[in-house]
């Protein structure tokens, strides 16, 4: 080999590790910027507020821009009904915004003559990314949070209790339920009807809720199609009557309603009213919290008695009952 051919040769060479060498630094720096940019990432998601186990990394990732990809079917409304609870309504409008798939709440006013706290709630934190709807009723009626509101133009509906909360997994495992259901109450609350040896209705609680099987999904922490909302309004003049005259059992005729409907649509395959599905996070009923001290009205005396009272008026006016059973217990 001569010397000016060796010499080619180690400059080719010096050349090539040059190269190599600035390649190196530039995919280190790039990995570097990566780690930075992952760890900004997590740091956000941690100062998301984390108050109800955790939920504020799903509220993280359920950005508004990322809502515009959402199909407007694939959301709910949430309607709450409340009264004498301003304190507790307030704290359970801020946990639900954390809901994904959440279009709007729909809070069903019964304060009658007291205006909402509407310019209370959008001047708190914010911005509030769900829009809240207040619907101010002229009657105290536990039976308004069945009206078919013109604001709920989602398929799904999320009916809630003003003095329950529910974790945002749990919700978020139910609507994907539902998704599956979409013709039956969605829901946690289990209950059923017992037959006495008399024939007469037994309105049924099981301690901590525990049923190996049921026959209604209360709808006051539950989904349901929209379209029960007007079929609740539909039914005779007598359900309304005996709902208003008792102050109860609203949802006792939504799950008559329910299954009525589904075995017009079933015929002798009829499901029944409800799909019960158990929480991962235990409910939290928070009405002791509330400054008024008004406590719900499953906490009168008579409260049991007056539902089985509805159970047997209700299958009166209908001629029938259509509650039927199931062993369906879905968990996530």
């Amino acid at each position: 080999m001569s010397a000016k051919t060796y010499c080619g040769l180690r400059w080719f060479l010096r050349r090539c590790r040059t190269r190599l060498a600035r390649k190196s630094s530039l995919i280190l720096f790039a990995l570097l910027l990566a780690l930075f940019w992952a760890s900004l990432y997590v740091s956000t998601l941690q100062a998301v507020d984390t108050d109800y186990d955790g939920v504020g990394l799903i509220s993280a990732l359920h950005h508004p821009r990322l809502e515009r990809f959402v199909h407007p079917e694939d959301s709910f409304t949430i309607v709450m009904e409340t009264y004498k609870r301003t304190d507790i309504l307030l704290k359970l409008l801020r946990h639900y915004q954390l809901v994904p798939r959440l279009k709007q709440i729909v809070v069903v006013w019964n304060n009658v003559g007291e205006r909402p706290p509407s310019q209370m709630w959008e001047s708190g934190a914010g911005p509030h990314r769900v829009p809240v709807f207040f619907k101010e009723q002229t009657r105290n009626l536990v039976r308004n949070r069945m009206l078919p509101f013109p604001e709920i133009d989602t398929e799904a509906v999320l009916m809630l209790d003003d003095d329950l909360l529910i974790s945002v997994p749990d919700i978020t495992f139910a609507f994907s339920v539902w998704k599956r259901f979409s013709d039956q109450i969605v829901g946690f609350v289990p209950r059923k009807h017992e037959t006495r040896t008399s024939g007469a209705y037994k309105y049924s609680v099981k301690a901590g809720g525990d049923f190996s099987s049921y026959s209604m999904v209360l709808v006051g922490a539950a989904f349901f199609h929209r379209r029960y909302l007007q079929v609740f309004q539909d039914q005779p003049r007598q359900v309304h009557a005996l709902v208003d005259k008792t102050q109860n059992c609203d949802d006792i005729a939504m799950n008559f309603a329910v299954a009525l409907w589904l075995a017009e649509q079933d015929g002798w395959k009829a499901r029944p009213s409800g799909v019960l599905v158990k929480p991962a996070v235990a409910m939290q009923n928070l009405e002791e919290q509330a400054r008024s001290g008004f406590m719900g009205l499953w906490r009168r005396p008579f409260h049991k008695r007056q539902r089985s009272y509805c159970l047997n008026r209700l299958s009166k006016i209908y001629g029938d009952m259509p509650l039927l059973y199931s062993k369906l217990i879905i968990t996530r």
